[in-house]
């Protein structure tokens, strides 16, 4: 057997069969969910689902074709995909396609996708590739962070203007994680969160009325139940009428009368609980928390420091991703609308969490060194 046929067998000898097999399983109850909430509302319930099998197809490309690069080879064209990406969201700003008042689309013929999704995995590999270039004895000073932090702020004030505060606070979030797993200085640490703190007037000041509201209502939704409140009160509402074992497969109230709104996206953590009670959202949840465990695993035994950076840059992402839409479908967080991960429909994010999961993939089958 030749050294190619060995290599090729230890790269397969080294999948991980039960995180790729838990992402299919939750990408297959989100086709189901979907199928179950008619879509988008426009009478058409099979187009929105069938979109959503295309997307999970092309996902599944995507994912296959990160297996198939080492992911140093990844890293050392990082930062002209970074330029590139930059490049994109200034021309969105100037002819990107608005919908309800948001520039956040490309179209490129038929095709509508956005940017911002694809940015995360970018800027993971960026992170982590200019992490991985400097040789910092001791932790991190707040001056050895100014220029990864320079890295994220741009593409977080592009998106954050596009406004997608959502997409802007996951990529500050990813900041902040692959800073800690380098170390970061107990007075840095503090100047970091002093400066947060200070920063949040201001950042109260750029937000959108609607954004404000969202915020003011968290606490108290029945100060505004028909307006900004609405989503929390119907959201709760349908987890709660679904008790232990829920009503049944395409028997929610709340969702097949229209009383839950962005049923398809947003909120269909509270489709699936209506239908599936506290029983199957224990085990949708227990499903998420073993990728979760899974992809933890792969930080601690990657080849190397850049491999381990990219996977919490992935593993955080996810983790983000997962408590926020959760604590926003119970009332926790504010609705910002952050999709769950192979859950909710929409190809950009579903494409961009099929390659984060292929980037763990291929992290942890390249683990020991002679595979390439």
């Amino acid at each position: 057997m030749n050294n190619k046929n060995i290599f090729s067998s230890r790269l397969i000898s080294n999948f991980d069969w039960i995180l790729f097999g838990l992402t299919i399983v939750i990408s297959v109850i989100g086709v189901a969910a979907i199928y179950s909430t008619g879509g988008a509302g426009n009478g058409e319930p099979n187009r929105t689902f069938i979109k959503q099998i295309y997307w999970i197809l092309l996902g599944l490309i995507g994912m296959t074709l990160i297996l198939l690069v080492d992911y140093h080879l990844l890293e050392r064209f990082t930062y002209i995909f970074y330029i590139a990406i930059i490049i994109i969201f200034i021309i969105i700003a100037l002819t990107g396609k608005s919908i309800s008042g948001a520039r956040r689309w490309l179209s490129i013929g038929q095709l509508t996708f956005q940017p911002s999704e694809i940015a995360k995995i970018i800027l993971i590999i960026t992170l982590a590739r200019y992490f991985d270039d400097r040789n910092i004895r001791g932790a991190y000073q707040i001056r050895n962070l100014a220029v990864p932090f320079i890295i994220v702020l741009i593409p977080v004030i592009l998106i954050a203007k596009q406004p997608d505060l959502g997409t802007a606070v996951i990529l500050f979030f990813i900041f902040v994680s692959m800073s800690f797993f380098m170390k970061i200085n107990p007075k840095s640490f503090s100047i970091l969160i002093g400066s947060f703190v200070l920063s949040l007037p201001l950042l109260w000041h750029f937000m959108k009325n609607y954004q404000r509201n969202r915020i003011l209502t968290l606490m108290n939704p029945q100060t505004d139940p028909l307006g900004s409140g609405y989503h929390i009160i119907q959201s709760k509402i349908a987890i709660g009428s679904g008790g232990y074992a829920g009503k049944g497969f395409m028997s929610g109230t709340q969702s097949q009368l229209n009383f839950l709104p962005e049923k398809h996206t947003d909120f269909i953590f509270s489709v699936f609980a209506e239908e599936m009670g506290f029983i199957g959202a224990t085990l949708l949840i227990f499903a998420y928390l073993v990728i979760l465990i899974k992809g933890i695993d792969v930080i601690y035994h990657a080849r190397d420091r850049s491999g381990a950076l990219m996977a919490i840059g992935v593993v955080s992402m996810l983790t983000f991703h997962i408590i926020f839409n959760i604590g926003m479908t119970t009332g926790i967080f504010p609705v910002v609308g952050i999709p769950l991960p192979f859950m909710s429909y929409g190809g950009s994010s579903l494409m961009t969490n099929f390659m984060a999961i292929g980037l763990l993939l291929n992290i942890k089958m390249r683990r020991f060194k002679g595979i390439d």
